[in-house]
């Protein structure tokens, strides 16, 4: 007689009804802050990169307008009963909104760097480089793990779009600071083309919605778990991405 099969443990679904409720909200609560704070950072650095004629201050007050955008996109989804019913829609909205602040910063960078106008000091963006550098990676992890445990690939893109200010955030105070300390007005486009970059890269990401993977097998979920070994951007308990997220 051959041995007995092992039962395979069983997956975890996800997080009790009671449990989505308070990550729905939580997440509700940082979208707020994220659209609050990023209305202000987009009115000051545009403001201030028109006035030093700024590429790269003036892509940062954009890349805030995005994220706006953003988050409201995910604001919708979750204000609604059932959040998961608008996740395509929401992802397709993020998507858009980075591929947009792309081909603009791009346009505007080339020109700059063709000697359409050079950038001058900014101590406004400066400061505000500083202060976003703090900032957002505090809202970018709080909603990166709620959105993780609830299992929203949107909520996930968003956080990622709020992690790409922080980035966005050092390459803005490099670029200013070498054009002011340096005079390099070269290094301020420049910088507009790596935000730029980064921008695209984001965008292809959250259109083809790999904010996070897919869930693994369960016995509700019976199709084949994708490859193991991914990174932890895993939404929710149980999905395959090399180990499950922990709440």
């Amino acid at each position: 007689m051959g041995d007995a099969p092992v039962p395979l443990p069983l997956v975890p679904a996800g997080p009790a009804p009671a449990r989505r409720a308070v990550l729905a909200r939580r997440i509700r609560l940082l979208v707020a802050a994220t659209i609050t704070y990023n209305i202000v950072e987009a009115v000051v650095a545009i403001t201030a990169g028109t006035i030093a004629s700024s590429t790269a201050l003036v892509g940062f007050g954009l890349d805030s307008v995005v994220e706006v955008s953003s988050a409201a996109a995910v604001a919708w989804q979750f204000a609604g009963p059932n959040p998961q019913a608008r996740e395509k829609v929401a992802l397709r909205v993020i998507a858009v909104s980075f591929f947009a602040l792309a081909a603009y910063v791009t346009v505007e960078s080339v020109r700059a760097l063709l000697g359409s106008a050079e950038a001058e000091h900014s101590s406004v963006g400066l400061t505000l480089a500083a202060v976003s550098l703090a900032v957002m990676p505090v809202l970018s992890y709080a909603q990166r793990r709620a959105g993780r445990e609830f299992g929203s690939r949107s909520a996930v893109a968003d956080s990622k779009q709020t992690l790409l200010c922080t980035y966005l955030s050092a390459v803005l105070l490099v670029g200013l600071g070498l054009n002011s300390l340096l005079g390099w007005s070269w290094a301020d486009p420049v910088a507009a083309l790596v935000i730029a970059a980064v921008a695209l890269r984001e965008g292809r990401d959250a259109w083809r919605g790999d904010a996070c993977c897919a869930v693994a097998s369960t016995p509700s979920n019976t199709g084949p778990a994708p490859a193991a070994g991914a990174d932890a951007g895993c939404c929710g308990p149980g999905c395959a991405c090399g180990r499950p997220t922990q709440p």
